[in-house]
């Protein structure tokens, strides 16, 4: 079995080169990976403005003691051209107006009293008080935003303010997701008591559209060769990564691995040293000529280890594709409020839940660790993980975790 470092590593090495760009307004850009440097087109802000409502003066003129009596000449409002301000005087000035030639510093309006014509100051601004300078955000041709960055509505405000209504992002990958098996029937439908609703595409798809792609999930697949080949050949050929769920370990009825290399599909890993999702299947069909190769993860059955072996597979995967510059979240590191007991051998990725408190974080293993178990799943909001050459964790000893928010789950 293949040690989870390794068996990530492959997987992600699947995703080179990166699926291509394409170009898109900023309306449809949420989420996307930007696939482009992003620069400004000028210096950012454009011009010297003022933070505040106030009155812009030559700091120089209000030396001598307070209060200072000025004449009030000319106004600077937005999106106007201010004059120069005219020595010795005060300019009414607004927030984001530009600061006039001769000016170095407001006064804010609450410091100031009008009498008529005249402004008299109460406090005295140094030099570049309440000024927002000319390119101190950004000078003109600095990055401003850097390729493989996932698009969030501060980096679309942030491209429009260099000016850019369009945006180069990388393609999304298409998913088919594929669930096998005689006992499986759609939630709400009727069937026999031998039948179960079938409940991991529902979870897998959101999974895969959280991590940028488009999903579809094909039709349920019988335990039967033919048919389970012929759907695989079908979803080869109209996706970029092919799903499976079940039908991936050694018994009689799990026909996943034979039909998937029937279909021509040549299987790079099987089995990794994980709890949950040791049965894993990671392969490629080679694709045709000058197209790239359709990638295939087969997932374990059992819904925890489904959404589990998802989430640390095939959500980076779908983020490698996209070139996401970060498939794979970082680790955090907690405390635990109880015992977990683990045998060494595998990664042991435990349902938890996470909580912050004033001495750092603490995790708290949920109690039922089964794999067929989709509560733990939808109870937890993070992954306690257990080194396989560690033994039982006992209360209060520190571990690494991942959220399962950011693995998409």
């Amino acid at each position: 079995m293949l040690r989870f470092e390794d068996a990530l590593a492959r997987v992600l090495a699947l995703a080179t080169p990166a699926l291509p760009a394409e170009d898109v307004s900023l309306e449809d850009a949420d989420g996307r990976v930007l696939a482009e440097d992003v620069a400004s087109a000028f210096d950012l802000p454009a011009f010297d403005y003022s933070a505040m409502d106030g009155y812009a003066v030559c700091a120089g003129d209000l030396a001598g003691p307070l209060p200072v009596r000025l004449p009030v000449r000319g106004e600077s409002k937005t999106g106007a051209l201010a004059p120069p301000l005219e020595p010795g005087s005060a300019m009414r000035i607004f927030t984001g107006a530009a600061l006039p030639a001769g000016a170095d510093a407001i006064v804010m309006q609450e410091n100031v009293t009008r009498e008529g014509d005249v402004a008299v100051l109460s406090t005295a601004p140094r030099p570049g008080q309440f000024v927002r300078r000319r390119g101190e955000d950004l000078a003109a041709g600095a990055l401003a935003i850097t390729r493989g960055t996932r698009l969030r509505p501060a980096h679309l405000g942030l491209a429009a303010a260099c000016d850019r209504a369009r945006v180069a992002v990388t393609r999304r990958p298409t998913v088919a997701v594929l669930a096998t098996g005689d006992e499986l029937r759609a939630p709400g439908e009727r069937g026999s008591a031998a039948t179960i609703p079938e409940s991991n595409t529902w979870a897998i798809r959101a999974m895969a559209r959280r991590a940028g792609a488009t999903a579809r999930v094909m039709p349920y697949v019988p335990d039967d060769a033919a048919a389970t080949r012929d759907a695989f050949e079908r979803a080869l050929d109209e996706a970029d990564v092919v799903v499976t769920v079940g039908g991936v370990s050694v018994g009689d009825h799990d026909l996943v691995r034979p039909a998937l290399e029937a279909a021509g599909v040549t299987i790079d890993l099987w089995r990794v040293a994980i709890k949950p999702g040791k049965p894993l299947v990671v392969g490629r069909r080679p694709g045709r000529p000058g197209a790239r190769d359709t990638i295939v993860l087969g997932l374990p059955g059992n819904p925890a280890s489904a959404m589990v072996t998802f989430a640390i597979f095939g959500v980076p995967l779908l983020r490698a594709l996209q070139d996401d510059r970060r498939p794979f979240p970082p680790f955090l590191r907690a405390r635990t409020t109880r015992p977990l007991a683990h045998d060494p051998g595998r990664l042991e990725l435990a349902r938890a839940t996470l909580e912050p408190r004033g001495d750092g974080l603490w995790v708290t293993p949920l109690p039922n660790q089964a794999s067929g178990a989709p509560t733990s799943v939808a109870q937890a909001d993070a992954l306690v993980c257990v080194a396989s050459d560690r033994g039982d964790v006992e209360a209060g000893d520190e571990v690494d975790v991942l959220l399962l928010e950011r693995l998409g789950a």
